[in-house]
């Protein structure tokens, strides 16, 4: 590669999918043109390999997480593939797991060649110092590089200094990369001008990347500022699971990157066809097909990740209360305010959200209160959560409840070191594999599991699909069609339905 030469992560199949389809992209999707993104030219590949993604995926796809990450590793055996997340905890937005069940599930990703890069937040509750001496070193250990994000925010904590501490602190972990993470697509180009040139000084030789949403618009012209201020890697997605709340078009950066003199090793025609085809899904599921979206002068004040925002309208939807969502919205904004700014990215921007939603529903602020807000107000989540900047009364009022004592029983309790033959013991017996042990841990029980299984094979989705096979494929839905004769110039064909004879 040249020296001036773009490197791309491709987001498509985990971002796009958060941001754009609330984690909606099913696994057949993915693998009809997984081979071909393995040959595009792309640095690298995320999945949906996490604890999050595997809930997901079993929950409400039906699908086994498992068998989809070993599908993926067989059609891109080239391109190192990642993930965002990596901690030792598979239950992020619950009680926390034991240790040793975090060290298993990144090991069997590893070993089935599913992830070769793990993305670790860094400075939203204190990773770095309780969490990544441990962590990294592990990750690295199994063969994975490691990727460590600076998350992106706006607050009076977030300030340059900030950024120059944490990217000092990370310095000792050695990471093999450092992001710049936008989940708001808060960055401005006068902001990155200030905000870049910290990280670097402070980071001399660590390679560093940049990911933003395009939830403001302003993203693709970050992206061309950030190669001016020398990051040379961008992380982009693949149209329709691009723009809106996603990531800015592979295709469109790779173009204005092209007209500022830089140059990438991507094949732009096979990413061109790739795009089609995944549109052509989009279209038949009834997805949303993401769109560039204007200057959003209000998400500078709720800072709500597009993911989030995704999912929020899916929830709300599904109680029949999507034309609440205003309401929540603004619900969040002071909520984030009371708690001292955490940075809204998962889990803190689910947990605001939840709690603005439980909010708005019950009709009173905090009568109903979320588990995890109560733990934000003890410290659980450390200084990098801003607990030390709450609300005073708000705390006082949390941490004098009931439920407050039950929770740190709780959590006491799941921090005693378990070993892998007790959690196996309790749920499940020596019989079980690493895989169903795991998924069941992420699950918490085996009915959700059993219902997948029970659900048959999943949605398969053709790589080279047809008008023609799309058209049958179609009729086969409609039994009171009898029969179909389709010509084309001179060839031609008759299909006749005999269950109707």
């Amino acid at each position: 590669m040249t020296a001036n030469a773009v490197r791309f992560v491709d987001t498509t199949f985990r971002d796009g999918a958060q941001s754009l389809w609330a984690m909606n992209m099913r696994g057949g999707m993915m693998e009809a043109v997984a081979a071909n993104l393995d040959r595009a030219g792309l640095d690298v590949i995320e999945i949906p390999g996490n604890s999050i993604n595997f809930k997901k995926l079993i929950r409400d796809l039906k699908e086994n997480p498992w068998d989809l990450m070993r599908r993926l590793a067989q059609k891109m055996p080239n391109t190192p593939k990642s993930c965002m997340g990596g901690g030792f905890n598979l239950n992020p937005l619950g009680t926390p797991t034991p240790p040793e069940l975090g060290k298993l599930f990144w090991t069997l990703q590893a070993e089935i060649g599913a992830l070769n890069r793990i993305q670790l937040t860094s400075n939203t509750s204190d990773q770095i110092e309780r969490m990544f001496p441990a962590l990294v070193p592990f990750l690295q250990g199994i063969g994975m590089k490691v990727a460590c994000a600076l998350s992106f925010s706006i607050s009076p904590r977030h300030t340059d200094e900030h950024y120059a501490e944490k990217t000092r602190a990370l310095l000792p972990l050695k990471p093999d990369v450092i992001y710049l993470k936008d989940q708001g697509g808060l960055l401005t180009i006068d902001r990155l001008r200030t905000i870049i040139p910290t990280i670097q000084e402070n980071a001399p030789g660590i390679p560093l990347e940049i990911h933003s949403h395009c939830t403001t618009g302003l993203a693709p012209s970050v992206y061309m500022e950030a190669l001016k201020l020398g990051v040379m890697t961008l992380h982009t997605g693949v149209p329709p699971l691009a723009e809106g709340s996603a990531q800015p078009s592979v295709l469109s950066t790779v173009k204005n990157a092209r007209l500022l003199g830089y140059s990438s090793n991507l094949d732009e025609k096979l990413l061109t066809s790739i795009s089609e085809r995944l549109k052509a899904f989009a279209i038949r599921d009834n997805m949303p097909i993401g769109q560039p979206l204007p200057f959003d002068c209000y998400q500078y004040v709720h800072q709500i990740p597009g993911g989030v925002i995704s999912n929020l309208r899916f929830q709300l939807g599904e109680l029949h209360l999507d034309h609440r969502l205003d309401e929540v919205i603004a619900e969040c904004v002071t909520i984030h305010r009371e708690l001292g700014y955490p940075i809204m990215i998962t889990p803190f921007s689910q947990y605001v959200a939840t709690q603005a939603m439980m909010n708005v529903v019950t009709g009173e602020r905090y009568k109903v209160v979320i588990d995890e807000i109560i733990r934000l107000a003890r410290g659980f989540y450390g200084e990098d959560s801003g607990f030390r900047s709450m609300d005073e009364n708000l705390k006082d009022r949390l941490l004098n409840s009931a439920r407050a004592r039950e929770l740190a029983d709780i959590d006491r309790r799941a921090q005693q070191p378990l070993s892998l033959r007790e959690v196996r013991e309790s749920i499940g017996g020596p019989g079980v594999s690493d895989e169903e042990l795991l998924m069941r841990v992420i699950m918490q029980g085996t009915s959700e599991i059993d219902a997948m299984r029970a659900s048959g094979a999943p949605r398969r989705y053709d790589s080279s699909r047809t008008p023609l096979l799309t058209l049958l494929e179609e009729l086969t839905k409609h039994s009171g069609v009898r029969s179909v004769h389709i010509r084309r110039g001179r060839d031609q064909i008759s299909l006749q339905n005999r269950s109707m004879n």
